[in-house]
C-alpha cells in the first residue's frame, strides 16, 4: 500500500467503529445495550477517549473533542470518496 491507500484504510477502520452492524450495535457500543435498542440512546455518538484495538469498545472519558472528534472528519471524506 502506499501511503494515500493506508491513510484511507485507517480512516476506514476508525468510522467502522462509529457504524451499526445488521443489529444496531456500533463496535464502540461494546457490552452496554442501551446505545443499541434503546430509542433515546441509540443515535448517540460518544467520542471516547480510546477505543479497544480488537473490538472498537470505547475506553476511557466518553466526552472526548480531540482526537476522536476527528472521526468525524473521516466520515466525511470517505463519504465524498463513495467508500464505506
Amino acid at each position: 500500500m502506499n501511503l494515500e491507500e493506508v491513510a484511507k484504510e485507517l480512516a476506514r477502520r476508525l468510522v467502522g467503529i462509529f457504524r451499526p452492524a445488521g443489529d444496531g450495535r456500533r463496535p464502540w457500543h461494546g457490552e452496554t445495550r442501551k446505545f443499541a435498542e434503546d430509542p433515546y440512546w441509540r443515535d448517540l455518538m460518544l467520542f471516547n477517549e480510546y477505543f479497544h484495538g480488537d473490538t472498537g469498545r470505547g475506553l476511557g472519558a466518553s466526552h472526548q473533542t480531540g482526537w476522536t472528534a476527528l472521526i468525524t472528519r473521516n466520515i466525511g471524506d470517505l463519504a465524498k470518496m463513495g467508500n464505506n
